[in-house]
Formats: C-alpha cells, sequence, structure tokens
C-alpha cells in the first residue's frame, strides 16, 4: 500500500470481498482485515499453513507417492466445485498458491485474480496466468475450462515431480502443448480454425496424444482423467465435480486420508543464520 495514492486497489478489494465470503475447509480462511497506525498499513490476517506444495516439490527428497497425490487432488478439487457452485473462478491455479497444514489439508489460496461470473457468460480477460504452469487460456472462460487445464498440470506435475509445460515464451508453450496433446484440428475442437489468433502461429505436425508414453506407469482411469482435464474441445472438459467422480479416485492405491500424509520441514520460514558478528557478541555479553 505504500506506494498507493488513489485508494486500495481494485484487484485487492475484490480478493478481500471474495475470501470474507467463502468459507470451506480446502479454501484459505480470511479471518480479519486489520488497519494499522496509518491508513496505508492494511493486514489480512488468515489462517496459517505450515506449507505451499512449490516449496515442498522443491525441497522434498522423495515425491508424493499416488495415494498421497489423489488425497491432495480430491481436495483442490473439492475447493473448486465450492468455488464453481458459488460462480466464482480462481483463475490462477498452480502449486504455489496450493497451501497445506501440517495436518495434511490441502487449501487453495491468492484470489488476486478470481472473478464472480454469471450467466449468460461476460468475456474476461485472456491472459492473467504466468506461462510455465499453464497451457491455452480461452477469451471465453467457463467454470470447466478455465480450470481444466491447470488442474491437470497440478496433477501431473505432482506425479511426475516436475512441471508438465515449462515453456518460456507464448510460442514454446504452444509447441510443447502439441507435442503433448497433438495438432489441433477442427474434428477434435470445433470451431478451432475460427479462433482469432489461429492464423497468426504455424503449428508443428503432430497426430498423436502422448501422455500415454509420459505416464507409461499410470492406470487407464488415470490417464482418462488427464485427458478429460487436457481435452481440446471446451465443450468435453469436465468440470471439477465430475472429476471427483472419476474412477481414478476409486482404484487402488486409493487415496490416503488427510491426516495421515507426512509432514516436511517448514521450508518457507528457513533463514540463513551467518555467524554472529563482534558487536552483536560483545552486546550479549553485555546484557
Amino acid at each position: 500500500m505504500d506506494k498507493e495514492k488513489d485508494g486500495i486497489p481494485i484487484s485487492s478489494l475484490r480478493e478481500i470481498t471474495l475470501l470474507l465470503r467463502l468459507r470451506h475447509p480446502n479454501i484459505v480462511e480470511l479471518k480479519e482485515v486489520v488497519v494499522g497506525s496509518h491508513l496505508e498499513s492494511l493486514f489480512l490476517v488468515m489462517s496459517y499453513c505450515e506449507q505451499d506444495l512449490a516449496s515442498l516439490l522443491e525441497n522434498m527428497q522423495s515425491p508424493f507417492s499416488e495415494a498421497q497425490v489423489k488425497c491432495i487432488m480430491l481436495q483442490l478439487l473439492r475447493g473448486l466445485a465450492y468455488l464453481h457452485h458459488n460462480f466464482i473462478l480462481h483463475r490462477d491455479l498452480k502449486v504455489s498458491n496450493l497451501l497445506m497444514t501440517d495436518k495434511g489439508c490441502v487449501k487453495i489460496a491468492d484470489f488476486g485474480l478470481a472473478r464472480t461470473y454469471g450467466i449468460p457468460l461476460q468475456p474476461m480477460t485472456p491472459r492473467v496466468i504466468e506461462i510455465p504452469r499453464v497451457s491455452v487460456c480461452q477469451c471465453q472462460q467457463t467454470a470447466s475450462s478455465s480450470f481444466c487445464r491447470a488442474v491437470g498440470c497440478i496433477l501431473a506435475e505432482l506425479l511426475a515431480h516436475k512441471p508438465l509445460l515449462p515453456g518460456t515464451s507464448e510460442i514454446q508453450q504452444l509447441d510443447l502443448i502439441v507435442q503433448l496433446l497433438g495438432t489441433p484440428n477442427e474434428n477434435i475442437w470445433p470451431g478451432f480454425s475460427h479462433l482469432p489468433l489461429v492464423g497468426q502461429y504455424s503449428l508443428r505436425k503432430q497426430p498423436y496424444n502422448n501422455l500415454k508414453n509420459k505416464f507409461t506407469w499410470l492406470s487407464e482411469a488415470g490417464l482418462r482423467l488427464l485427458n478429460l482435464l487436457f481435452m481440446y474441445n471446451p465443450q468435453r472438459r469436465a468440470s471439477a465435480k465430475d472429476c471427483l467422480e472419476s474412477s481414478y479416485f476409486k482404484e487402488k492405491p486409493l487415496p490416503c486420508e488427510p491426516e495421515l500424509m507426512p509432514t516436511f520441514p517448514h521450508h518457507r520460514n528457513k533463514r540463513v543464520t551467518s555467524a554472529p558478528s563482534a558487536e552483536s557478541q560483545s552486546k550479549r555479553s553485555k546484557v
């Protein structure tokens, strides 16, 4: 707020308003908004979560087991189903925005880009999410089309223990998507040829979907779920509620219970401790 001259930013007001409305075990809880000694000092008091999944994935010595991945994904999908039931799109889903408590409870956080939506659906800003964690955003977003690809990327990253589509530019990102899912066309994506920017890109010819080659150990049910999440055709993508009913979560290994999730060192709170200076040692000796 120190650099703000025109009051609270509209994005902050949106986030505060939404979080005050939301109450769900898998959504981070905003308990209070506190103003400090000056109006520029504004604090959001939230329920404390010890971990974020991005830090965990970077620091874990061994990856999550498939049962633990299913536990995380079920909690994420329950939180998303609740958001969509309340006509809210998060629009910034990625592992760094998923928090986890030491009791294994996963919570969706960071609602700075979230929006409410209604019927009929109004156009929203198409480019809102950082490149490495997502695939393609549609100009016309629905509850299913806006979350599917991001959830697919999160599931794939948890299973593979690394980002699925680590593109550093839009062109590279599109190429990685085509390599993985095949070249889109009118047969698998009706209306594709009429998309606004299709004529500006020359996509490589890739006739095959390579998800099965990428995740050779994954069951048929797991591959079906990934394919549903990465479906090119927006009309055929699954909703969060549909994904919760996937047979992938009902086959072995079954999802573990949240309280049986492992606990980890608090990587976010690590501080580099340097050797105490002579001055500080002197002050300590005088105390």
